[in-house]
């Protein structure tokens, strides 16, 4: 009798992942929508184009979907994630290789639901979980802006990722789990500016997929580790929370200035993937969104709160940063007074936005001194930061433990924190990185 019980127990349960993964299929298959022939740009109305043109640099679509040296949103831009390489796909109006073929009706399920015009699923790579926010209106101007574009015949390429992680219906999976499909909702106990910067920063510009770590099957974490900072293409996007502890509180005054300018005195310059945000991104976008964005996030960072004495917090600064003979017998500090001091030191004319003072940079206050060392071994091009200001490579004339040296000495004399761990291992990595790249 008890064998015939278990059995039944084990016929039932079979039956039941049977039907389960049946129903699953049924759900996760979704149709082919019909191709169409590539509508004409002069059957999108100008002013709607101009508003998608705009839409597009606040979702920096021209930064992902172009390649090194490629056509503009031809695709093929290798992203690196821990399930292997992702190649952005060709969004021109080439109806062969791009999205020509696509109707209005396959477009905004791609960007509401994660499913491109033939049914397959897309890999969270492209930010559908974000994208999911964003207006219908806003879609179909989105829409209207890239089917306006030179059409460019570029085939893209297949993703190199192990099997299973490549089977697109599994995908459906990871839907299940993380995606909540769904327009953005305005908060009404909010201001309209309010409402508008997180409509914008939550959906089009997807800030959370650099600046929120992620679990192990690459979704982002919630609660706390909400916007906390994260390791994203080689380089370290900040937390833009109340975890921030930039000396200088990030208020909206900052962050506009950094997000329309690409730096200020107190914060540094943008250097890295946030140069493409500054100047691919916002320095298309409305400068009412620029600064609905920057209120946003000052609202949630506790800027407000902090009651930092700014005065004070750049005169010690600024006194940090004198030069003390008696510090020469540290390598960091050689290496300082000889590569870093002459543009570095602000004396008593107070911190300019051209030349940090490093003690009040997030670079130095962050919890990871990856942007540190990457700005060192590589500079700031004149197409990164501030305009027609640079900052020279240090990669070939400083070794590994040159520039280790340095960083660890800047943290232990422009701040009050703790050490960074591992820095030696860091700088050898991210140059080995560079030469791979």
């Amino acid at each position: 009798m008890g064998k015939s019980k278990a059995a039944r127990r084990l016929l039932w349960g079979g039956a039941c992942v049977v039907a389960g993964l049946v129903g699953f299929t049924a759900w996760a298959i979704k149709p082919a929508i019909a191709p169409v022939t590539p509508p004409a740009p002069i059957s999108f109305d100008t002013t709607e184009i101009q508003r998608g043109e705009k839409l597009a640099a606040a979702g920096y679509c021209v930064t992902c979907h172009t390649a090194a040296g490629g056509k503009p949103f031809a695709g093929g831009l290798p992203m690196v994630t821990g399930f292997g390489t992702i190649y952005t796909t060709n969004i021109t109006p080439d109806a062969a290789t791009g999205i020509g073929s696509w109707s209005l009706a396959a477009f905004t399920r791609a960007m509401h639901e994660g499913v491109a015009r033939d049914g397959s699923h897309l890999f969270p790579a492209f930010p559908y979980d974000r994208f999911t926010k964003t207006s219908n209106e806003d879609v179909k101007a989105l829409y209207a802006y890239l089917m306006s574009q030179p059409a460019v015949s570029q085939a893209p390429k297949a993703p190199d990722m192990p099997f299973p992680l490549n089977v697109r219906l599994l995908q459906a999976g990871w839907k299940l789990l993380f995606f909540k499909e769904g327009r953005y909702e305005p908060v009404t106990t909010q201001t309209a500016e309010w409402n508008r910067g997180a409509y914008l920063a939550e959906g089009l510009a997807h800030c959370a997929s650099c600046h929120t770590p992620r679990n192990a099957l690459g979704a982002e974490k919630t609660g706390d580790a909400r916007y906390a900072g994260a390791v994203v293409d080689g380089w370290f996007a900040p937390a833009l929370n109340a975890s921030n502890n930039s000396p200088v509180p990030w208020n909206a005054d900052e962050l506009y200035s950094y997000l329309r300018k690409g730096g200020t005195a107190y914060h540094g310059v943008a250097a890295g993937p946030m140069s493409h945000v500054v100047y691919q991104g916002m320095a298309l976008v409305d400068d009412s969104d620029v600064h609905a964005v920057a209120h946003y996030f000052a609202s949630m960072n506790g800027s407000a709160s902090r009651n930092v004495d700014v005065a004070q917090v750049v005169a010690g600064a600024l006194a940090r940063s004198r030069f003390d003979a008696s510090q020469t017998v540290e390598r960091g500090a050689n290496v300082y007074a000889a590569a870093c001091a002459a543009c570095h030191y602000n004396a008593l004319s107070g911190p300019q936005a051209a030349r940090p003072e490093l003690g009040l940079k997030s670079s130095l206050s962050a919890a990871d001194p990856t942007n540190l060392v990457n700005v060192i071994l590589h500079g700031v091009s004149l197409k990164e930061g501030l305009p027609e200001a640079m900052m020279p490579a240090f990669g070939t004339a400083l070794t590994n433990d040159d520039i280790a040296a340095l960083v660890t000495y800047l943290r232990k004399t422009r701040t009050d924190l703790p050490p960074w761990q591992g820095v030696a291992q860091l700088v050898a990595k991210q140059r080995d990185d560079a030469k791979k790249n």
